[in-house]
């Protein structure tokens, strides 16, 4: 993905001011060093408090507030931001680091890329701890999994997802990982049928499942309520997420 011009492994000097259109990416760049953030979106909730310019959303981002702050880097994502925002900020002069995550493996990569090529910082305690975590985890679990990521209409977690990935280190096979499609469309009556999986894991971003919305269309299966920041979320909540989703993962399988 596009980057910055510092090669790969090597922290460049420290920039003096970001400007993040990735909640994932606020929340580590404000957990290593705050002081750089000028700009994030109206979604970036983490930390808590958090006190910069705001400028809208993910998908619909204001570009000429991002551009006045005259920020000396962008950070974004080739899936949650779209690319005709993206060249616009380019077009405009603005320095742009434009993550992939799609496994866990790639969400170190990148944190370690954003925060020291990209950012200049050293790289952060929280992250060598995400990484013995995910690594001392144990996949005690061995289960089917359908996980809707939206109703009305329905839509699952297909191939090639870092939640997906997740999943799978803690022992729950996404039922729909070989799908053609990313985030498909699928009927109701398909995924609720007991033949096919053990559970139905159902997290509260991007839509917000919650005890009385969302399990009652899956009585034969149980119910696993994830966090999302824990399940979709590449940062500082990657210390405490294997001992969160394994907990509750395996509560729904008891």
């Amino acid at each position: 993905m596009t980057t910055t011009g510092t090669p790969a492994g090597v922290r460049a000097p420290r920039v003096g001011s970001v400007v993040s259109l990735v909640p994932s990416l606020t929340e580590a760049v404000a957990a290593t060093e705050p002081t750089l953030l000028t700009g994030a979106t109206d979604w970036c909730d983490r930390p808590a408090g958090l006190e910069v310019t705001r400028v809208r959303g993910t998908k619909n981002p204001d570009l000429e507030r991002i551009v006045a702050l005259a920020p000396d880097l962008v950070l974004a994502n080739e899936e949650e931001n779209r690319p005709a925002d993206l060249a616009a900020l380019r077009s405009a002069g603005l320095s742009l680091l434009v993550t992939e995550v799609r496994t866990l493996a790639q969400a170190f990569s990148e944190l370690h890329r954003v925060l020291t090529a990209g950012c200049g910082l050293p790289r952060p305690g929280w992250l060598d701890a995400a990484e013995e975590a995910w690594h001392g985890a144990r996949r005690e679990l061995d289960a089917r999994a359908v996980v809707p990521i939206w109703r009305r209409p329905w839509m699952v977690l297909g191939r090639d997802t870092f939640a997906g990935s997740l999943l799978t280190h803690l022992g729950v096979r996404n039922v729909y990982a070989g799908h053609a499609e990313r985030y498909p469309r699928v009927p109701l009556a398909e995924l609720c049928r007991p033949e096919r999986a053990d559970l139905v894991v159902l997290p509260d971003e991007p839509y917000r499942f919650a005890p009385d919305d969302g399990p009652e269309c899956f009585p034969a299966l149980p119910a696993a309520l994830l966090s999302g920041r824990h399940l979709t979320w590449y940062g500082p909540s990657l210390v405490e997420a294997p001992r969160e989703l394994g907990a509750a993962l395996a509560a729904a399988l008891r």
